[in-house]
């Protein structure tokens, strides 16, 4: 007969006794509990024992959390977390160097747990951690395990970043500014730093003011890795939680520092991979200094603005040598106005007499007219050719520049997220982008070129504008899909990729898209779909079973925290545990934490899981395995996007091998009729009458 629902077996340890092994019943008080551990060992005050795990991260058993407690759990009886808080207190008080370094050392581990932590600042503990950063007398191994233990403390959030002394954080800053200062102690005090910045205002300020970029540029120009990590991910938090125009200046002084080439040559290229913490922040900058355009795409042009009406004559002047610039006195208004709206329906404005007009949208509004004048300037020759080609042809086949230009500028601020906000976990970014100055408006000069070409070659007219747009648009993409690494490449790429190459592959996509549409090839699918989903889960579970190393997000999202979770070969049992940094496959008897497939009930994910905290949409492949891994071992379908392409691309290969011989053959949507049988069946051979 099974036990209860509220009773699990469990093994409870404790050092020099045989274990115990009982059936703990979760209506029982701990307390009551702990009653009955004790005086089966002879242990007099139970009060002052505790529960916890003897494996993974030890976590204390309370009241809250007991309900995790699976059957098969080996617990152990240790100290309870106010007596190892009072203990500890003590300990890092001692003038023994071992006892204070062990005690230190001990706090920075058992801080992770909430209930311990919890007891250890009620006893003001933090006070003494603030007093050992303060005084300033220890350093190296002591004064590394103080601030990781400090940091450990702070993540639960039980006191504000807010109440921390000016002193305390003109220490973490000094530490920051030294040259001569040990690494760990360096990496800690920007993580401390890191999180204090998106605090308040106030401390923003003081980081900023403190820990200047210069410094920041110094730490990321080092050979360790990880103290350039974190370096960029203070950076970050400071361009993050600055004004729009501080902001823009810190972008700016980056600049002028060469950041972008600095990255692209020592952190893209580099000979170590890059991790994905590094390959976020590296979004997070490129997103950051593309949304600076925001402003200007925005804002619609006034034309009653001298400046903006200037650089909008300028791009008239720079095309044309026109007679509407000859002296005053040479023309009357009225001859004047008509030469220079001439010249602006040459330029391709919808809006000859009024072009302002033109750029009154938003977005693009002023971003259009930047970019214009950008190719003016920067590639004159280019610019010319562009205009006066085009001012040569037949009016129906003109390309219009500056409604080209308009359009080209919307969607290059749509393909590359301008104005929406950073995501917190994505990856992408695009290796070109810290390749160059003046991404954007390179970007644009390329493009604004690939449109005329585009063009020419579709023999396009006033009405195929939008359908010469969309190609564009595709090209654009396609090309950007590759990750090209330098916007060299990216030209000759998108160049290459032709409209009679975009036709090419439209035609193949919609012969695919034709093949799986027809009737029998419809029916042939379903019958396929049973034996292709079967070998999906049995990827799915050979995935679980060779594991997954996992970054630990929490509430303030740090990710330095690594851990493994694997798959028994029997599919029986979820082992996993925290791991080290660089270890890539650990055998599964080192992950001691353990959870039966069998206790599991279900899979919740997204908005209907609590711990869920992410809010973007970003996608990732390790995910979604393990979700659908996960429903298999429920007996539940599999529902991620991940399956079903992966369905669908197993489907066209197992279709295209059984359609081989109907190449070129037209599969009629009804199959043919079957005759009816013969009125007799004497054709058939009779085998009885066979010779002997």
């Amino acid at each position: 007969m099974p036990p209860p629902k509220d009773v699990v077996k469990i093994a409870i340890q404790m050092v020099g006794a045989i274990p115990q092994l009982i059936e703990l019943q979760q209506s029982k008080p701990l307390a009551a509990v702990l009653k009955d551990v004790c005086d089966a060992w002879s242990l007099p005050n139970a009060e002052r024992y505790a529960l916890q795990y003897a494996d993974g991260r030890q976590t204390y058993i309370t009241e809250l959390n007991r309900g995790e407690i699976k059957n098969g759990s080996i617990l152990r009886l240790t100290t309870s977390p106010d007596q190892e808080a009072e203990r500890l207190y003590s300990g890092i008080q001692s003038n023994n160097v071992d006892v204070k370094t062990d005690s230190l050392k001990k706090l920075a581990s058992l801080s992770q747990d909430v209930t311990f932590a919890q007891e250890f600042i009620n006893r003001n503990g933090l006070k003494l951690i603030f007093y050992i950063v303060e005084e300033g007398n220890d350093a190296g191994e002591i004064l590394a395990h103080t601030l990781k233990a400090f940091m450990e403390l702070m993540e639960h959030d039980f006191v504000s970043w807010e109440t921390l002394s000016a002193a305390f954080i003109k220490k973490i800053v000094s530490y920051v500014n030294m040259n001569a200062m040990d690494a760990s102690v360096q990496q800690l005090s920007m993580s401390i730093l890191e999180n204090m910045v998106p605090s308040s205002r106030v401390l923003f300020e003081l980081v900023k003011k403190e820990v200047t970029v210069d410094r920041l540029l110094t730490h990321l120009q080092v050979m360790n890795t990880q103290l350039q990590l974190k370096a960029m991910a203070l950076l970050i938090a400071l361009l993050l939680a600055a004004t729009d125009a501080e902001r823009r200046d810190m972008m700016e002084y980056l600049r002028e520092k060469n950041i972008r080439q600095f990255i692209h040559k020592n952190i893209i290229h580099s000979s170590e991979p890059l991790g994905d913490e590094m390959a976020h922040y590296l979004y997070v900058l490129q997103s950051v200094s593309l949304n600076l355009h925001e402003r200007r795409m925005r804002t619609s042009m006034d034309p009653y603005s001298q400046e903006q009406r200037e650089l909008l004559q300028s791009l008239r002047q720079a095309a044309f040598e026109s007679e509407s610039d000859a002296p005053a006195g040479t023309f009357s208004t009225e001859r004047r106005r008509s030469l220079c709206a001439k010249e602006f329906r040459k330029l391709g404005f919808m809006n000859n007499s009024n072009p302002a007009e033109d750029l009154r949208r938003a977005p693009p509004g002023l971003l259009a007219l930047d970019n214009m004048v950008y190719f003016s300037r920067h590639t004159p020759s280019a610019y010319s050719r562009f205009v006066l080609e085009n001012s040569s042809r037949e009016d129906k086949h003109e390309c219009p520049f500056a409604r080209s230009s308009i359009q080209l500028t919307l969607i290059l601020c749509e393909i590359l997220h301008v104005g929406e906000p950073c995501s917190e976990t994505a990856q992408a970014f695009y290796p070109m982008f810290f390749g160059q100055d003046h991404f954007f408006e390179e970007l644009f000069c390329i493009c604004i070129q690939l449109v005329n070409k585009t063009w020419k070659e579709m023999r396009a007219t006033q009405e195929d504008f939008d359908k010469v747009l969309q190609v564009v648009r595709e090209q654009i993409t396609r090309t950007l899909s590759l990750k090209p690494t330098s916007l060299e490449l990216f030209k000759t790429r998108v160049n290459a990729l032709n409209y009679s190459e975009i036709l090419k592959l439209r035609q193949t996509e919609r012969l695919h898209q034709e093949e799986t549409l027809a009737v029998p090839v419809l029916e042939l699918r379903e019958r396929l779909k049973p034996e292709l989903l079967e070998l999906i889960r049995q990827q799915r579970l050979l995935r679980l079973c060779e594991g997954t190393l996992f970054r630990k997000v929490s509430s303030r999202r740090r990710q330095d925290k690594l851990w493994y979770c694997r798959l028994s070969p029997n599919h029986k049992v979820l082992h996993y545990g925290d791991v080290e940094e660089g270890v890539q496959s650990p055998p599964i008897e080192s992950l001691t934490e353990k959870i039966p497939v069998a206790d599991m009930k279900a899979l919740l994910v997204g908005k209907e899981c609590p711990h869920m905290k992410e809010k973007s949409s970003g996608k990732q492949n390790k995910f979604c395995l393990w979700t659908d891994g996960l429903n298999v071992l429920l007996g539940k379908e599999m529902t991620s996007e991940r399956t079903q392409t992966d369905l669908d691309v197993l489907l066209s290969m197992e279709l295209k091998l059984r359609l081989l011989d109907l190449e070129n053959i037209s599969i009629p949507d009804n199959p043919p009729p079957v005759p009816k049988p013969p009125s007799n069946l004497n054709f058939c051979y009779d085998f009885s009458h066979a010779e002997q």
